[in-house]
């Protein structure tokens, strides 16, 4: 059975340099990263991040519902309604028995499990907070967007560490296709700025450690590149048959054409040095749009900023597309996202797809001698793109790659 087109017909995101959509493509193409110190870490080995600033979020949320809420929640719930918006849908007047939510996290509410241990040590049980449970478990962004937005189809929370959200829109095109439901609320949200997550990453070797200029921390595919700089935030996405988009007169700012999944089952955190499990997840995202490899116009690389995942992807890219597309990789901006990044990032190659502009990666002036691929550096590249492809590649070797077109 041919699989139906699938459109992306809302976005909505909240990251680092913006509170929306159009704020954080801005603060992308500006190319310079927020990384700032952090109250909570201080006496941390790493205390700096790039974090979402400028918002109350609990107002924004509604307070009578936001005390329930991680701030992993509150991203996902915020981004999901300016998604909605975007596509011009109203939750009011749809069949939310017809609704999906499909909302990734890699950490989910671990921040508040650490800080509720340290409750019950020092002051007891009946100190801890009675939302506990719903303020830590993974599932409870796609629960909230759910019950926010009257949306009673299948409901779920897949976590593949940083590619959960690709795997998200993946799982999401998958109940289109198959008639489990007519729209899906997509994504993923992620906040892992805390004490315990911040220590681990320092102590794993992957994360940066302070150098002088902390906005230029963030280095992807750089020669002197020196660890991921963390951050924050979510990216949502409404997604429906195209056929369907069309009838209701929606415009869709791109289709979904394809995805492609695989497992390095080499190590657990390092990539399989040789690339090719990662390349057998571009190939399959390749084959199910029915695109070759030169026809990719643009992409937007995972990028993490580490030494070993940028050599293993520049590798990859460079045998992958020898016609040599232009690269992004905006974690040089907004930090690691986590579980977040590929579905924010998949949403930046949206924006590329529509506005015929690729942003650069920050802090490169040239990628690393004997990575053979084109980055766009210093300024914004204005070419039209029609075919983009969005790599995420996350610890446990989980490889996912998305496919996306110009309507």
């Amino acid at each position: 059975m041919r699989t139906p087109a699938i459109a992306v017909t809302g976005l909505g995101m909240i990251t680092p340099v913006g509170n929306d959509t159009e704020s954080t493509w801005d603060g992308v193409c500006a190319a310079v990263s927020p990384v700032r110190t952090v109250a909570a870490l201080e006496g941390c080995a790493i205390d700096f991040a790039c974090v979402v600033d400028g918002i109350d979020l609990d107002a924004a949320i509604g307070r009578r519902t936001a005390f329930r809420m991680g701030r992993y929640v509150k991203f996902a719930v915020l981004a999901a309604r300016e998604a909605v918006a975007d596509a011009g849908l109203d939750p009011a007047g749809w069949d939310g028995s017809r609704v999906a939510v499909v909302v990734g996290t890699s950490s989910g509410g671990s921040a508040h499990l650490t800080d509720q241990a340290l409750v019950l040590e020092r002051r007891g049980p009946e100190a801890t907070s009675p939302a506990g449970v719903l303020l830590t478990i993974p599932n409870m962004p796609a629960a909230e967007i759910a019950i926010e937005m009257r949306a009673t189809g299948p409901s779920m929370a897949p976590c593949t560490a940083c590619s959960s959200g690709v795997t998200a829109l993946s799982v999401a095109r998958d109940l289109l296709a198959t008639g489990q439901c007519d729209l899906a609320i997509a994504g993923a949200t992620e906040s892992t700025v805390f004490p315990i997550a911040m220590t681990g990453f320092a102590r794993s070797g992957a994360a940066a450690r302070a150098d002088g200029d902390l906005a230029r921390l963030s280095r992807p595919f750089a020669a002197d590149r020196a660890g991921l700089v963390m951050g924050e935030g979510a990216a949502v996405m409404v997604l429906e048959r195209a056929a369907d988009a069309e009838a209701r007169g929606a415009e869709p700012r791109a289709l979904l054409a394809g995805t492609g999944a695989t497992t390095d089952a080499h190590h657990p955190t390092s990539p399989h040095p040789d690339g090719r499990i990662a390349r057998a997840a571009v190939e399959a995202a390749l084959r199910d749009a029915g695109w070759r490899a030169d026809e990719v116009e643009h992409v937007n690389a995972h990028g993490t900023a580490t030494v070993h995942n940028d050599a293993a992807e520049a590798a990859l890219i460079s045998r992958m597309y020898p016609h040599r597309p232009p690269v992004t990789a905006p974690k040089g901006v907004l930090g690691h996202c986590m579980g977040a990044a590929g579905a924010i990032e998949a949403g930046l190659t949206i924006l590329t797809l529509q506005r015929g502009v690729v942003p650069p990666v920050a802090n490169l002036d040239a990628p690393a001698p004997g990575f053979d691929i084109d980055c766009v550096t210093k300024q914004p590249l204005v070419r039209p793109v029609r075919r983009a492809v969005s790599h995420s590649f996350g610890f446990g070797g989980h490889n996912a790659v998305v496919a996306l077109q110009r309507p």
